[in-house]
């Protein structure tokens, strides 16, 4: 069934010229107004605007089906303004970017409780950094600074990559081995366990690695599984080890699930950032996800 709102959303990008432009009319995110438009040309089923550079420009169908519904939906904002208080006060449309365990961890737990709509897109860092800078993206959670002056970061946390293990690793072997201080020991007691890894982003273990012992690892995981909450389930069978932030594993390590084995001989941290832009219509819902990430990193 076609949702009125696609009519609305196809009315504006008419009208201004762009999505960005109906975006900012309608109250509602970028990735919002692209949504409702896929969806309404999948109803129709042809294309209504052509793409030229940031404009769209509406085919002769789009004018068509423009002057079909145009006065149909000026009446229904009519009877919208007589029937509420106002119809300015659209639900709002947050689009949030960070990484996937960033938000089962933190977010997840609160996203019913949120009175705005929320879109979360996960993805790499810098791809992340480009759709904030282009407006696709209204927040990010990152370790990364970009370099876009109309991007502001603002510090409210930091994780520490740490070694850990499953619970039947032999840690007390691998302690006595850390004392010796012979780096090439220390290495190859490593690489004779079982390793865990992801499909995405190893980047956590090539830092701790490089760190510690100059060089990247020469080595391959053994077990290759979706996201670092993956890894953390699996560790939890006993054996095993793997590079992953502190936050993501503290309460297991508290309850002896997983060990903390090594903080590495040099500690690797990494600041994280919410990133948004300068000049943003979404600041009373960012503030709102901001103060929900400082109260769980709290706890953390």
């Amino acid at each position: 069934m076609v949702n009125l709102e696609w009519y609305r959303t196809f009315k504006a990008i008419y009208k201004t010229g762009t999505l960005t432009g109906a975006a900012e009319t309608l109250f509602i995110s970028q990735p919002g107004v692209s949504l409702h438009l896929s969806s309404l040309e999948a109803y129709v089923g042809y294309k209504l605007f052509d793409r030229t550079g940031r404009k769209m420009i509406p085919t002769e169908r789009a004018k068509v089906l423009f002057n079909a519904v145009s006065e149909p939906l000026i009446k229904l904002e009519d009877a919208e303004k007589s029937f509420q208080k106002s119809t300015e006060k659209h639900t709002p449309t947050i689009s949030v970017g960070m990484c996937f365990e960033t938000f089962q961890t933190t977010l997840e737990q609160y996203v019913s409780t949120l009175p705005f709509n929320l879109i979360i897109s996960f993805g790499e860092y810098p791809e992340m950094l480009d759709q904030l800078d282009k407006g696709i993206l209204d927040l990010i959670i990152t370790p990364k600074k970009g370099v876009s002056p109309n991007i502001v970061h603002e510090a409210f946390s930091s994780e520490q990559i740490i070694l850990v293990g499953g619970k039947n690793v032999d840690a007390e072997d691998f302690n006595e081995v850390v004392q010796t201080q012979d780096f090439k020991k220390i290495e190859e007691w490593l690489k004779q366990e079982k390793w865990y890894g992801t499909t995405g982003d190893m980047e956590h273990l090539f830092q701790f690695w490089l760190l510690n012992f100059g060089h990247k690892p020469n080595f391959r995981p053994n077990y290759i599984v979706p996201n670092l909450n993956s890894i953390i389930r699996c560790l939890k069978g006993g054996t095993g080890l793997a590079v992953i932030p502190d936050f993501l594993c503290k309460n297991e390590i508290e309850t002896g699930d997983v060990k903390k084995i090594w903080e590495g001989n040099k500690k690797l941290e990494n600041t994280l950032y919410f990133g948004c832009r300068k000049k943003t219509m979404y600041q009373q819902e960012i503030d709102h996800i901001k103060s929900l990430f400082r109260q769980v990193m709290v706890r953390i």
